[in-house]
């Protein structure tokens, strides 16, 4: 039963709401219905590049299309595709369900290094919204503060100006925070610093030397996160810290 309802996940596809580029996008969604892959692929795809000359990237779409390769049994772009739209939308359920779900399918069994529980916990919680959303709460968050702070200054009723005072605190607080949150998610989407292997099989060096020793080896729809770039070279790291160099025709960035 859970193998159906996983692949039921799977098999559901969002219509776009974004109106440019309506009709490829719809065209594509009725080609993943009728179980033409290749073709949602290629329509998709070229989406993909109008949406990114435009600067109008979409989360749906990139949804989309790592569901159309998944279902073409293309397990690397179907995981690039869904890590991009959770990029531009990390609290969508569907994208983490499905990514998960195609990371089943990966070579790979990567054991993540232990980080500190409060790190983890931060990093979910700020992965409820994209940077958008949290900018709106910072907003939210700083008319509470200046509401507060009204009542502090203007109001002459004691417990009302005490309340207004201890409240225009963890507003203040509140909009630190979320702020905070709001300039991560953003930075992350300017400046992506992960990619997928997208080689069957990708040697990870010691140094930028095709003659240097070769460390380990990572297989296709592994998640990396690139530190360094000298010419043709990658410095990559993985979930359990361990650090090489690999051909940069081996990654694609997220």
């Amino acid at each position: 039963m859970q193998t159906i309802r996983n692949i039921s996940f799977i098999l559901f596809i969002f219509i776009p709401s974004v109106l440019f580029a309506q009709s490829s996008a719809s065209d594509a969604a009725e080609a993943y219905r009728s179980n033409d892959f290749a073709k949602s692929i290629q329509l998709y795809e070229q989406v993909v590049a109008q949406i990114v000359h435009e600067n109008k990237e979409s989360a749906e779409i990139y949804y989309n299309l790592g569901n159309a390769y998944f279902r073409n049994g293309e397990t690397a772009k179907a995981i690039l595709n869904y890590e991009r739209a959770l990029l531009l939308n990390p609290g969508d359920s569907d994208i983490r369900h499905n990514l998960r779900f195609a990371r089943t399918r990966l070579e790979d069994k990567i054991d993540a290094s232990d980080k500190f529980f409060l790190n983890n916990w931060v990093n979910e919680l700020m992965n409820l919204f994209n940077s958008n959303k949290w900018a709106s709460i910072g907003i939210g968050f700083f008319i509470a503060l200046l509401i507060s702070l009204s009542a502090y200054f203007f109001v002459r009723i004691v417990w009302v100006r005490k309340t207004g005072f201890y409240a225009a605190i963890v507003f203040l607080f509140l909009m630190i925070i979320s702020n905070s949150f709001a300039f991560s998610q953003k930075n992350s989407r300017l400046n992506r610093k992960t990619g997928i292997i997208m080689s069957a099989s990708a040697s990870i060096m010691a140094s930028p030397d095709a003659n240097s020793q070769e460390l380990f080896r990572l297989h296709e729809g592994t998640k990396v996160k690139v530190k360094k770039n000298d010419a043709n070279w990658i410095e990559i790291e993985i979930a359990n810290g361990s650090v090489g160099w690999t051909s940069k025709e081996n990654v694609e960035t997220i």
